[in-house]
């Protein structure tokens, strides 16, 4: 038997199902993963299990069964197996990086204090040196992470190990009040943080009152003013965008722009709110923080930037009606405010070469779509010539037919 030690060590190791909790494993949600670096860092990127092309979070056809997720791992094309969290399903992982000593297996306190608090499967992250908490329960409005924790609920994948903790339940948990704690403690501000933020909004309803903010969005704080933005008459697409879907958008890049573009506009242009707000959405990312240009500045700082630079519509409340940004509603697949759009014309040729990389991972999901369907209708015509409907079969077959001019394209 291979140790729990040894397990995580294997690249190419998968877990067997009986290492995984059911509730998971059930569950058509399974991706696989492969190492990848992107402007110097190394990251995990989604796989499609079927393909063995680029997978993606947000798109249930490039997700399969655990089986089939584990043969590609067993097969070496894959590094591991992941799983995806969706608004469909009743999950939370709790992530918890750099706190375990790999040789002997021991958390440091911090993480040690959340395992116990939450007390549901638990398993050694693939590189050994973290571990992965998998709850069932809501995760509390807020951000998603601080320091080396992180929680997700949706949009995101999991790699899955099966290197479970000993002394842990094999099952997940529901622990809805657990999770609420340990988001309280360890992942909202701390005392500072909320001091800081206290002096922030008092600053900015002073400088209202003395006439010169130039919006009164200042006045909302943070929930206020996000669910002001989600009861809009765009606010489906705010929602979509806030808990990080990126269905629409040729790229994450885009839909990053998209999401500042509706945040300026509500929070009146203000850049540090900008930034304290799209840390809490579900598009967060390491690359927010990555310094991409030569003034160091980091991605985040040109994107809120390069939209504050086109925006010229501010929210202005007028009763309890809140009145629009300047949005394009006409289709889900351009940026959502003039301001986004012309801030993706002034994108540097690193963000094109890596929406276009985007774009491509996007278009191979669609290829591989039309590639399944495309199956579907050959089985559909094997069929047909097996039930012994030879004339529709013939006429499909010579190109006469809808099947046909599938085929021949």
């Amino acid at each position: 038997m291979v140790s729990r030690t040894e397990c995580h060590l294997s690249m190419t190791d998968a877990p067997d199902a009986a290492a995984v909790p059911d509730a998971l494993v059930d569950r058509d949600q399974w991706v696989c993963w492969q190492r990848q670096d992107r402007d110097g860092k190394t990251t995990k990127v989604p796989i499609n299990p079927a393909t063995g092309r680029f997978g993606s979070a947000t798109d249930a056809d490039t997700w399969s069964d655990f089986a089939t997720a584990r043969e590609r791992v067993a097969d070496g094309t894959a590094a591991g197996v992941g799983f995806v969290f969706t608004d469909a399903d009743p999950f939370v992982g709790v992530d918890l990086d750099d706190c375990r000593v790999p040789e002997t297996g021991t958390l440091t306190d911090e993480a040690a204090a959340i395992v116990d608090e939450l007390d549901s499967y638990t398993e050694v992250s693939p590189s050994g040196t973290g571990v992965h908490v998998l709850v069932e329960g809501e995760l509390p409005e807020g951000r998603n992470r601080h320091g080396d924790v992180e929680c997700y609920e949706t949009a995101r994948f999991f790699t899955v190990t099966g290197d479970h903790v000993e002394g842990r339940p094999t099952t997940v948990e529901a622990r809805p009040e657990a999770l609420a704690t340990v988001h309280e403690t360890y992942v909202q501000p701390d005392s500072a943080d909320r001091e800081a933020e206290t002096a922030a909004t008092a600053a900015e309803e002073a400088a209202v009152d003395d006439g010169t903010a130039s919006s009164e969005g200042g006045r909302l704080d943070d929930g206020e003013l996000v669910e002001r933005a989600k009861a809009a008459a765009n606010g489906d697409k705010f929602a979509r965008l806030w808990r990080g879907d990126t269905s629409g958008y040729e790229s994450h890049s885009e839909a990053d722009m998209a999401l500042c573009a509706l945040l300026s506009f509500w929070t009146g242009g203000d850049a540090e709110r900008i930034d304290r707000l799209f840390r809490r959405s579900g598009l967060m990312r390491e690359k927010w923080d990555e310094q991409h240009f030569a003034d160091g500045s980091t991605y985040g700082e040109k994107t809120i930037e390069r939209v504050l630079r086109s925006a010229d519509e501010f929210y202005a409340p007028d009763g309890d009606a809140p009145t629009q940004p300047a949005s394009d509603d006409s289709t889900e697949s351009v940026p959502d405010s003039a301001a986004s759009e012309t801030a993706a014309r002034t994108a540097s040729p690193d963000e094109h070469r890596e929406a276009l990389q985007e774009q491509v991972e996007e278009l191979r999901a669609q290829v591989e779509r039309l590639e399944r369907e495309n199956q579907k209708l050959r089985a559909a015509l094997e069929k047909a010539e097996s039930d012994g409907d030879s004339a529709t079969a013939d006429e499909n077959r010579s190109g006469s037919g809808w099947l046909g001019s599938l085929f021949s394209r």
